[in-house]
């Protein structure tokens, strides 16, 4: 998009991307990866906190739930449906802040069901594309991949968290790392996005 003196908007004058801007995409890009480093270095510690993030979301969103229920309960009908989801978001928020390494394990087995179930259905499309003349053998090896992901993780829940750890705290390192590059990479076009 050109502005009205002809330069690039967001850029300065001479068309080059100004320091500040240039500046929050390597801090962007310097947070990040000092994230993944820390989870790739501490991932007992990251696990913890990634719980008491979810703990202290589910609290939250339950009182609010539940004052919003209360509160519109003469003027909305199903207002106890939101009282009753509240109170099952502060419990599960409790139980989190009580027992962490249960809700760890519960939202692994949560990823490992719905990696089991996402298979199934991807197989049943696949067979579906082999009646129909389809490309179906791609689809069906996503499906193996999937329902096998699932099951290792059932199997062996405790290597399953740290490689789901190991995997995130790995693509935030690369990412972090290609933010920097790709602010210093561009004269005109930083990474923005």
């Amino acid at each position: 998009m050109v502005g009205t003196t002809g330069s690039t908007v967001g850029t300065d004058g001479a068309g080059t991307v100004p320091r500040r801007v240039r500046a929050l995409v390597v801090l962007r890009g310097v947070l990040v990866l000092v994230f993944g480093l820390t989870v790739l270095l501490t991932p007992g510690l990251a696990l913890l906190a990634l719980v008491y993030v979810f703990a202290a979301y589910a609290l939250v969103d339950g009182v609010a739930a539940v004052v919003l229920g209360v509160r519109h309960r003469g003027d909305r009908p199903g207002w106890g449906w939101a009282v009753a989801q509240g109170a099952v978001s502060v419990i599960a928020g409790v139980v989190a802040f009580a027992l962490p390494v249960s809700a760890a394990l519960a939202i692994l087995f949560v990823i490992a069901f719905w990696a089991i179930a996402a298979g199934v259905v991807t197989a049943v499309s696949a067979v579906t594309l082999r009646r129909h003349g389809g490309p179906w053998g791609w689809v069906a090896a996503r499906a193996a991949l999937d329902v096998l992901f699932g099951v290792l993780l059932l199997v062996w829940p405790a290597t399953g968290i740290l490689a789901l750890l190991w995997m995130v705290g790995a693509f935030a390192v690369v990412t972090g790392v290609v933010l920097v590059v790709q602010a210093f990479g561009s004269r005109t076009h930083p990474a923005l996005g």
